[in-house]
């Protein structure tokens, strides 16, 4: 869109909203204030969702709960939450009658005023949240007012009508397949791997939802240590790597973070931006994303002093790497946020020597590759939740002398179980990893409270050591 062309009209429009969680009801509320007819639609019909529909009641908004299937009559727009499969009947029936559909993401870009705030996006499979928090840091420490939106927190669709400097937007696959104009200033992909497969039906149809966060006019960021990364961006790319950087590229020179893309003469010149030690938690995949944040920050204007002093200043998210304590020589961390095989072999490439917790929900993942790239690095694995069998097998394949211990249990204990079969596997100098390489859904309610349980197990091991 042009400049002149920046906000669109809602009023009078029959609009329906899929999906009454974060995005949907901001989505709605949002709307409605536009003067839109909104009717949000969901199939849950618990207390959540009854008052959530209460808040909105008031602004004119009609709530369907229970009933996800049925496109109401006249609807003229669907804004989906990001999480809708575009199979489900409701979005198939708008899609065959010709309806638009777009998500929340799209909404906000459509709704933000003539002078909004410019974006710097990325997405990935792992380090999003890390890479945003870390890139809100940098730009706050060089004096803007710079919000972290997206797929973390504030709604982006309220976040987009306030006054800030600049957004830092984390872009999840599912929000990017339901965007089709978005610009940011600058755009980053971290990196791409199998991940919810699932969800887009085959890794080349999730890849090339990640590349659509690359747009003409926009400054391109991509992982040049990242095959898929690297292809999916424009040849004019600049780019990232834990190696010794080229001219149009930030890297790692000795302990050093430099910057060879954002600098006057490139071929020539490099600019000091941090060393490694600023970097929390220090583990490869984690300098990985205080580059990308970096090379964001720089695209933005932003100098090379406050890339150090912002990432001095970022406080880690709980569950990613987080050390938990040291029992009898042995460290125990917790990096429950690891809920895909990508995220586990960073995770796992950080330790010398590890006594693995895995397993979860695969999401049609495969963890080969995974098994393969890390059976140097494991003293044991302790399996857990519905696909360890699938681990199992790949682990009977490329580390058969690996010994593995299946806990089955899923009861609120199982967690203690597992800890003290890992302890009892563990030698001095190891390290007790939960990095599942799954989602925790199918016997926790998020990779957090599945992180908590691992801490609290961990302080109970302690507290009878």
């Amino acid at each position: 869109m042009d400049a002149e062309e920046v906000t669109e009209s809602y009023e009078g429009r029959r609009v329906v909203v899929a999906g009454l969680g974060v995005s949907g009801t901001a989505a709605a509320r949002v709307l409605a204030g536009r003067g839109a007819h909104v009717t949000v639609v969901d199939g849950r019909d618990d207390d959540a969702s009854r008052e959530r529909a209460a808040e909105l009641a008031p602004l004119g908004v009609t709530a369907r709960l229970g009933d996800a299937d049925t496109l109401p009559e006249g609807t003229q727009l669907v804004v989906t939450s990001p999480g809708w499969k575009p199979d489900v009947p409701l979005l198939a029936a708008a899609a065959a009658a010709g309806i638009e559909i777009y998500g929340e993401v799209e909404l906000a870009w459509r709704l933000r005023p003539a002078d909004a705030a410019p974006w710097l996006a990325l997405t990935g499979t792992n380090g999003k949240t890390t890479c945003v928090r870390m890139l809100t840091c940098i730009l706050a420490a060089a004096g803007h007012d710079a919000v972290a939106v997206g797929n973390v927190g504030t709604p982006i669709v309220e976040a987009v009508l306030e006054k800030h400097d600049v957004l830092a937007v984390e872009l999840s696959s599912y929000q990017l397949h339901w965007s089709s104009t978005l610009r940011p200033l600058a755009s980053a992909v971290l990196n791409v791997a199998p991940d919810h497969i699932d969800w887009h039906g085959t890794f080349d149809a999730y890849a090339e939802a990640k590349g659509r966060i690359f747009t003409p006019g926009s400054v391109a960021v991509v992982n040049a240590d990242d095959p898929v990364s690297t292809r999916l961006g424009p040849p004019d790319a600049k780019a990232f790597t834990l190696g010794v950087p080229a001219p149009g590229q930030l890297g790692v020179v000795e302990e050093l973070l430099v910057d060879r893309a954002f600098v006057d003469d490139p071929r020539t010149s490099a600019a000091e931006l941090a060393e490694l030690g600023d970097v929390r938690p220090f583990a490869p995949h984690n300098v990985a994303n205080a580059l990308a944040a970096a090379a964001l920050a720089r695209a933005f204007g932003v100098p090379p002093e406050a890339v150090r002093e912002g990432l001095r200043s970022f406080v880690p998210d709980p569950h990613r790497i987080a050390h938990v304590a040291t029992v009898a020589e042995v460290d125990y961390v917790d990096d429950s946020k690891a809920t895909n095989p990508h995220a586990a072999a960073s995770s796992l490439a950080a330790c010398r020597s590890a006594v693995w917790i895995a397993g979860g929900l695969l999401k049609g993942a495969d963890v080969d590759d995974l098994v393969a790239s890390c059976a140097d690095r494991l003293r044991a694995v302790v399996l857990i939740g519905r696909d360890r069998a699938r681990i199992a097998e790949a682990l009977a394949r490329h580390a058969p002398d690996v010994p593995v211990v299946d806990v089955p249990d899923t009861d609120t204990g199982a967690m203690d179980r597992v800890v003290t079969r890992a302890a009892a596997l563990a030698r001095p100098g190891d390290t007790v990893l939960l990095a599942p390489a799954g989602a925790s859904f199918d016997m926790f309610t998020s990779y957090g409270a599945r992180g908590d349980a691992f801490a609290e197990a961990v302080r109970r091991l302690v507290a009878r050591a």
